[in-house]
């Protein structure tokens, strides 16, 4: 029967840990920024709609198959 080899996880040293942490908050910090940008964008076009909606449909303009 062929043996066969495992190996043990390592378990990662404070230092690595740290790092993940820091591109983990770093990761956080982008997804909320990128989160509030789209906010604000959903609320610019909620705003838009509400005020002049039949212009802005009247105005859409359909190409090519889409």
């Amino acid at each position: 029967m062929a043996e066969q080899e495992y190996s043990k996880d390592q378990i990662p040293d404070q230092d690595s840990d740290t790092s993940l942490n820091e591109d983990e908050t770093s990761q956080n910090q982008a997804n909320s920024e990128l989160t509030s940008e789209l906010d604000g964008l959903l609320d610019e076009i909620d705003s838009v709609l509400e005020t002049n909606a039949e212009e802005f449909v009247k105005s859409y303009v359909q190409k090519g198959g889409q």
